[in-house]
């Protein structure tokens, strides 16, 4: 091997002259007085006697010399005979194992506790650097050569592996290089060559990665390197008050000061121990007299040793917690709940496998974690037997441990032992409704029965084990409301109308004999009245179950002769299946459909026409009394009654004003229709596009796919016959404000249906509508009771407006507005009434193409002033003055003071008397609402968008006190003043604002996605979705409009590539993201338990997997969907709609299950065949 021989610093190579003679001792800052080549091989050879002997052994360092007769001249004179023994033997054992080596001699050295010094080391050859020797046997520096010679290198004989490797200390001395080809320059290569072979490290080294260079950062080296190292402590302190429950969620930071304190003293030692700084760490430990410190293991530990340490402290701060306070439920709860984040901190590598082993070990690990809360929850229970939270928690963890059968009996039990507790039975109902293994129609059906006897018994005291609950009678019903829900979206209509016929004869026509009887007796008797055939509630001749027993302890009824009807006939003659070149599935859901719309009212034999039980050809279309009479309940006061016929109505697609009425319990269980997500985006009417408010509930007969279409508006011919005969049937019984309502429902109802028509875009369809419409609503007007009503009047004028009759309308404004008198601002239907009509004149203004330059002569304006001067706004077409209008404004600011002042009156009386909110009438509960709406949109329209908002702002701030009399559902109605010119930040925060405190808003959501969409930022709203769907849990609707506005930005992306194009079509849109963020929200939806019950968010994800082309994903999510809502019957007909080729399978899931099929296969092959 050649060596060129030259300078340690070749800059100031010509410098020193003489230093060979004694260059130990000067000294030159050019000469390293701590670099000795004789340390550096000896402690190399020593590093190599390690990795090669076992680490049981004792180790011992060969020492080298340069020259060999050197080394063994030194090897000679140190070391008692003992260890030369011991040195001969295992430099025999190195002989076998490294054969390259044989030119070596071996020095002694001590054993593990002997440290050897470079002290010592020095003192022993400092004799050899004196000694002369010939250039050809040893290595010499440049430097140190007193005169130049012909032979400026030497040829070593014996090669040292550290040449190739540089582990040795000097490693930093030697230039870094990669070796390319096999060739060595100054080599014969006729008769010399160098083997270059691979270390073993190396080759270990790449097995280890698999051959690849660099690992990328996604890869599971990196990622298990990245934990094993985290850059800060993971692991919050334990605080020394012992308190560990009740920790901060953030991570205290260590001690500046002790951690400086502690860094200057290691660099102290380190200093005083390589002043230079040429050593490395280990050096640096060795030369204290330190072992070396193994850190890539020592770390791993220490974390290790932390997280138990911080998983014990809050494990035992736990129980000696429940030791001290086993009375505590909610601290069980979180007991429970806290072991999850064990089971994430004992299991969170799982990731790093794959797969067969990671999926047993995942399972493995949650069935164990399993078991361990359930032991905590039996100990819990145990403690304290009584509490229901405890016995649920129990129960929602053995869901997924014990067999159905067994999770029934417990479940069973767990009702039996309280069978006084509404939401204890709302969650059984929600069990056995939505678990797919053992669910069936009847078996629901027959459970609700079961909840609402027993709530009764509990409620008359005829179980004198358990008392009743206050509230109880509110409960009752809605559980009554959503059984009939349940049965609606089955299928079942008729056994749903059938139990609100029976309760509206059960609540309004009992007679007065069986009243005190307990309810378990009334409903024995009402089975009398119920199987005797006699007409029902909505049905021709009805007179009810207290006449029919009046009657009967006279001797019965004369039956007069019945009139004959010929138009009934005509709808069955129509053709079921109009094209038969149809697909098997798209032929099945139109009749499916349209028997589903037709035939929603249960069958009754006729009588007059001689039919009996046996001619019905549909037997489930008719309804026993065995399937309804366990489920009716008893309403003793006025406003449960009324709010059981608002929920009739809404049932039966009426508009209904939930500020007189309690939303449903559990609103997301019902939502079926994307009209909830759609309403609101009328550019032609941004004022009044939420009159009326969409539910997004389907109605009674409307069972289709999810973007199907009714056969026709309305409730069919026979629906309206039978509303007709229920209206005009109650009516005599009601109070007057209970008649007022229903006609504000009716006219709402008609108002519906004519917006409906106007939406389709067929005029002759529209024109035919608002004549009815027409003629219904002026029926309603010309009763005494409604003849003054304001309310009726204002909906008859936008029935007119929106029909197209502009003038007409007005002149019902006017004529309603005279009506109201000079009460002006204190009556809050004449505030209702001139907002809507200020509205509707301000939509109709931008439709022009100039608009109203002068705000004096702006008919909205004209209508709100004559509002505040009390005047009637017949002469709204004269020109203001604009001291009418400061004087408006100033009216306008005293009534709004004086209506928050007494708000605060009633605040304070409502805390007194909790009953006073529900005794106060209509007008009352609405003053605030039209009031605040006139004065915002005034503002708006004569000052600015800034004045608006302070209104609402300012109103806003004094009823957030107030008890929820007013609903979230109404209140979109002023902030949609702010909609139209929504293009400044303002409206923005007020949307915010109102979301964050009332989530359940659909329409106020709606107007939240127009801004945002306006804007183009998609981050900014995203950040808001997530912060509020992560604080709220208790509504699905955050969810629904956060996918909502994602698929929106999807659409106008894709829109925007395809444009690129030109006239060519894109074959696959380029990914960009969104469909994987849609699916995640999705996801993420439907793993929370309010989610998973939704069937709109499940039917939505399934279309549009299917819209981006994966269909099989969308099977898999049609079948996850049934785990959770295997009630749905729309789900089933999206199923068929979409995977037409799995008909059978489908239909016979639904036959199953016992969900209501109307056309069955072998029908649909006959009538195919014809």
């Amino acid at each position: 091997m050649c060596d060129a021989i030259m300078a340690l610093f070749p800059a100031f190579a010509e410098v020193s002259e003489n230093k060979v003679e004694d260059s130990s001792t000067e000294l030159d800052w050019l000469n390293n007085k701590s670099f000795q080549a004789g340390n550096a091989l000896s402690l190399h050879s020593r590093f190599l006697e390690k990795s090669t002997e076992q680490p049981n052994k004792r180790e011992e360092s060969v020492g080298r010399d340069i020259t060999c007769s050197d080394g063994e001249s030194s090897g000679k004179e140190d070391g008692p005979p003992k260890k030369k023994k011991k040195k001969s033997e295992k430099k025999r054992k190195k002989k076998k194992k490294h054969k390259k080596k044989s030119g070596r001699a071996s020095g002694s050295s001590g054993s593990d506790s002997e440290t050897i010094y470079p002290s010592d080391l020095k003192r022993e050859e400092e004799g050899i650097r004196h000694q002369p020797a010939s250039l050809g046997t040893r290595f010499t520096w440049l430097d140190d050569l007193q005169s130049p010679t012909e032979n400026p290198f030497c040829v070593d004989r014996k090669p040292d592996p550290a040449n190739w490797t540089y582990k040795s200390l000097y490693r930093g001395d030697v230039a870094r290089y990669r070796r390319k080809g096999s060739s060595s320059l100054g080599l014969d290569f006729r008769r010399q060559g160098v083997s270059w072979e691979d270390s073993e490290t190396k080759k270990k080294k790449k097995v280890g990665v698999n051959g690849n260079a660099a690992d990328r950062y996604f890869s599971v080296a990196t990622r298990k390197l990245l934990r094993a190292a985290p850059p800060v402590p993971v692991i919050p302190a334990t605080p020394e008050s012992g308190d560990v429950l009740n920790s901060t969620s953030f991570l205290p930071l260590g001690d500046a000061e002790r951690d400086n304190t502690r860094h200057e003293l290691d660099s102290k030692a380190q200093t005083s121990v390589n002043p230079l700084g040429v050593y490395d760490s280990s050096t640096s430990l060795w030369m204290q007299g330190k072992g070396r410190l193994l850190q890539d293991d020592a770390k791993p530990v220490a974390e290790t040793e932390e997280k138990s340490e911080y998983v014990a402290g809050r494990t035992e701060e736990f129980n000696r917690r429940l030791r001290e306070q086993p009375a505590d439920t909610q601290l069980w709860i979180e007991f429970i709940r806290y072991q999850d984040e064990l089971s994430a901190a004992a299991f969170g590598g799982d990731e790093e496998q794959q797969g067969s082993d990671l999926a047993e070990r995942r399972k493995s690990s949650y069935r164990a974690i399993l078991e361990k809360k359930l032991s905590i929850a039996d100990r819990a229970v145990e403690t304290n037997p009584t509490c229901v939270a405890l016995q649920l928690e129990r129960l929602r963890i053995c869901q997924d441990l014990w067999e159905p059968s067994t999770l029934a009996k417990e479940w069973k039990k767990l009702v039996f032992l309280h069978p006084n507790s509404a939401p204890l039975w709302r969650k059984y109902l929600l069990f056995t409704q939505s678990y797919f293994s053992s669910f069936s129609v009847t078996k629901v059906n027959s459970a609700y029965g079961k909840c609402l006897s027993t709530l009764s018994a509990v409620r008359d005291g005829s179980m004198v084990s358990h008392p009743a609950l206050p509230g109880i009678e509110e409960d009752m019903l809605d559980i009554f409301t959503q059984q009939c829900h349940f049965l609606r979206q089955s299928g079942h209509c008729e056994k749903a109308i059938s139990l609100f016929q029976a309760m509206i004869d059960f609540s309004y026509f009992k007679p007065d004999s069986v009243k005190k009887l307990s309810t378990k007796q009334q409903v024995d008797f009402f089975e009398t009245f119920w199987d005797s055939g006699e007409a029902r509630v909505g049905e021709v001749g009805a007179r009810g179950w207290k006449a029919w027993m009046t009657q009967q302890e006279r001797g019965g009824w004369v039956q007069p002769p019945a009139e004959e009807e010929e138009e009934e006939e005509e709808e069955e003659d129509e053709e079921e299946v109009k094209d038969r070149s149809q697909p098997r599935g798209t032929v099945w859901l139109e009749v499916e459909s349209s028997r589903e719309a037709a035939h929603w009212l249960p069958w009754r034999p006729d009588k007059a026409k001689g039919q009996s039980e046996e001619d019905c050809e549909d037997p489930d279309r008719q309804v026993l009394f065995d399937d309804i009479g366990p489920s009716l309940i008893c309403l003793t006061s006025p406003e449960l009654q009324l709010r059981f016929l608002l929920s009739f109505l809404a049932f039966l697609g009426f508009p209904v004003d939930f500020v007189l009425s309690a939303a449903p319990y559990q609103p997301s269980m019902l939502l079926e229709n994307l009209s909830l997500l759609t309403q609101g985006a009328s550019l032609q009417r941004p004022l009044t596009s939420f009159n009326p408010l969409e539910t997004g509930i389907n109605p009674v007969g409307h069972m289709t796919t999810l973007q199907g279409t009714r056969k026709w508006l309305g409730l069919g011919k026979q629906g309206e016959k039978f509303l007709t005969n229920v209206f005009s049937m109650l009516q005599p019984f009601l109070p007057p404000p209970h008649r007022a309502v229903l006609s504000l429902s009716w006219m709402l109802y008609e108002k519906l249906k004519v917006l409906h028509c106007l939406r389709s875009g067929n005029k002759k369809r529209l024109r035919a509508q608002g004549k009815s419409s027409k003629r219904v609503a002026k029926r309603l007007l010309k009763e005494p009771d409604n003849r003054s009503s304001l309310v009726l009047w204002r909906e008859y004028a936008h029935l007119e407006w929106v029909l197209g009759n502009l003038d007409e309308a007005r002149k019902v404004f006017s004529t309603a507005t005279a009506m109201g008198g000079t009460r002006g601002l204190g009556s809050p239907a004449l505030c209702e009434l001139c907002l809507l009509w200020s509205q509707l004149e301000v939509e109709n203004s931008a439709k022009e193409p100039g608009g109203v330059a002068d705000v004096t002569t702006s008919p909205a304006v004209a209508v709100l002033t004559r509002l505040a001067e009390g005047t009637s706004s017949s002469s709204s077409s004269q020109t203001l003055t604009p001291v009418s209008i400061l004087k408006a404004r100033r009216s306008y600011d005293q009534v709004l003071s004086s209506s928050l002042s007494s708000l605060d009156q009633k605040i304070q009386n409502h805390q007194q008397d909790g009953n006073a909110a529900q005794d106060e009438p209509q007008e009352d509960k609405l003053r605030l609402r039209g009031l605040v709406g006139c004065y915002a949109l005034f503002q708006y329209l004569t000052v600015s968008i800034q004045a608006a908002i302070a209104v609402y702002s300012q109103a806003r701030e004094r009823m957030e006190e107030l008890h929820r009399s007013l609903t979230p559902e109404r209140q979109p109605d002023h902030d949609e003043a702010t909609t139209r010119p929504s293009r400044t930040v303002h409206s923005q925060h007020v949307s915010w604002l109102a979301s964050d405190s009332w989530p359940y808003s659909a329409p106020l959501w709606s107007v939240y996605i127009q801004v945002e969409n306006r804007y183009h930022s998609a981050g900014r709203a995203r950040r808001f979705f997530t912060t509020v769907t992560r604080d709220n849990s208790s509504s699905v609707v955050p969810r629904l409009f956060a996918i909502v506005a994602e698929q929106h930005r999807k659409q106008l992306v894709d829109a925007a590539q395809r444009s690129c194009c030109l006239d060519e079509a894109l074959p696959i849109l380029p990914e960009n993201g969104l469909s994987n963020r849609i699916r995640g929200l999705f996801e993420g939806a439907t793993s929370t338990e309010i989610g998973a019950h939704c069937p709109l968010l499940w039917r939505m994800y399934i279309h549009f997997l299917v819209s981006e082309g994966k269909v099989d994903k969308a099977r898999g999510i049609f079948y996850k969907a049934l785990q959770n809502i295997p009630w749905v019957k729309g789900l089933y007909m999206d199923a068929v709609q979409l995977f037409p080729d799995h008909l059978q399978e489908f239909v016979d899931l639904m036959t199953e299950k016992e969900l209501r099929l109307r056309l069955p296969l072998e029908e649909l092959d006959i009538l195919l065949e014809d």
